[in-house]
């Protein structure tokens, strides 16, 4: 270029408005290798005949659950949750559009179909497309790495029910009554019989009000204070209302659990992992158990107990039930080691590869110093049926006794263990 010459700006045309002879179709702007492709073909082959019984005929016409199936399976891969924002993202994304075929349904269209439609056939959905990832090699049903986590509940953190409250304020009424009934008895000894309150296994709503009857018939025409008169009264009017509550709230709080969110009951008060005022407050939330091979989901499932232990085996049963194969090796953490655990996986036959809760502890030097009578440090004579203790005596089964502890579905396991008497030279 010649001296003196100055170089000048060059932009590239832009043609915005320019018409085009043959517009490009999405297909051509989408990438062949671009993930929302694999969405559809795994979609594609899924058999969805129980999604489609959910629909009645007549009425308008409605979009295809498959499609809608495609759109909110793509908008989790994008980590999109929200139906406003996966209902904007139909109208200006070109995956979702390719994806969709141009239909736009509403976000009331796409809650409607997550929140009733999928609910109860998600499970059958996820087991296909696991099966279908297993036959194309990319994870195997036959080890599985398990652990757990807390989702809190979308409810009301200060709206509870407790069942040790429950049970403290039956025993209260339980007492009183039984004071009631004492006092009645140092009164009109001869108008009652001998049914006393307080040898009732469960005091429920018709026990507590035939009592309180009988007191009032014996207590009728004799003299007594203002303040018996007053709490019997209240008595009558309160005490078979409220335990008919509490017998509600046992209800649909069961028995493998100790608590619920008044605003959803299924949800129980745990502790999280998210304890931003570092003071432990329990939150309403699930507990989900997840298993997978290959970095993928191979099955999940939500229970409602505040540890990991107790859900193992439920867990794994319904991993069985639904994809109809038994892993050969389970890995898991410490949270899950229990002898009720160690027994079942290996009366299935699968290897497991789960600590027990004290085997870090068991391996500093230092705590174990600590504890020179620990129960690792028993050795055990098969042939004489003997223990003996770590300064090499014998030692003496004095009894047993039994425990029963909470287990899948609240479920009580009965586990036996002996007391042994400590020798002379422990």
């Amino acid at each position: 270029m010649a001296r003196g010459k100055t170089l000048s700006v060059v932009f590239k045309a832009n043609h915005q408005h320019q018409l085009m002879a043959f517009p490009p179709s999405l297909d051509e702007l989408v990438a062949s290798d671009h993930p929302v492709r694999v969405v559809h073909e795994v979609l594609e082959r899924v058999d969805i005949t129980l999604l489609l019984k959910q629909y009645k005929p007549g009425g308008t016409s409605s979009y295809h659950p498959r499609m809608l199936l495609k759109a909110l399976v793509y908008a989790y891969v994008n980590n999109i949750y929200s139906s406003r924002k996966i209902e904007q993202a139909l109208a200006e994304s070109i995956y979702f559009m390719w994806l969709t075929g141009m239909s736009k349904p509403d976000h009331n269209t796409i809650n409607r179909f997550r929140g009733q439609r999928l609910q109860k056939t998600l499970q059958p959905i996820f087991t296909q497309v696991v099966l279908l990832l297993c036959e194309e090699g990319l994870l195997s049903l036959k080890d599985l790495y398990t652990d757990g986590t807390k989702i809190e509940a979308n409810a009301n953190r200060y709206t509870f029910v407790w069942g040790k409250a429950i049970r403290t304020s039956k025993e209260r009424i339980k007492q009183q009554l039984d004071e009631l009934w004492k006092y009645a008895q140092s009164v009109a000894a001869a108008e009652l019989d001998d049914t006393d309150p307080s040898g009732f296994d469960k005091i429920d709503k018709e026990k507590v009000t035939a009592t309180i009857e009988k007191i009032n018939q014996a207590l009728r025409d004799k003299k007594v204070t203002g303040k018996v008169r007053q709490k019997l009264n209240y008595a009558r009017k309160n005490w078979p209302a409220v335990l008919d509550k509490y017998e509600k709230q046992e209800k649909i709080m069961g028995n493998g659990r100790s608590s619920y969110s008044k605003t959803d009951p299924d949800a129980t008060f745990m502790h999280m992992k998210e304890d931003h005022m570092r003071n432990g407050q329990l939150k309403p939330g699930y507990n989900v158990q997840i298993s997978t091979n290959n970095q993928y989901i191979a099955s999940y499932s939500i229970h409602s107990s505040t540890t990991d232990t107790p859900v193992l085996i439920p867990h794994l049963e319904q991993h069985i039930r639904t994809l109809g194969i038994r892993p050969n090796n389970v890995t898991a953490d410490a949270g899950y080691g229990s002898e009720q655990n160690y027994q079942w996986l290996e009366k299935k036959r699968i290897t497991a590869y789960v600590k027990h809760p004290h085997f870090d502890r068991d391996q500093n030097k230092n705590l174990r110093s600590k504890k020179p009578y620990s129960v690792d440090k028993f050795q055990y004579d098969q042939q004489k049926d003997r223990y003996y203790c770590p300064a090499g005596k014998p030692m003496k089964n004095i009894g047993s006794y039994t425990r029963t502890t909470k287990t899948k579905a609240g479920i009580a396991q009965t586990l036996t263990r002996y007391q042994a008497k400590k020798c002379a030279g422990c």
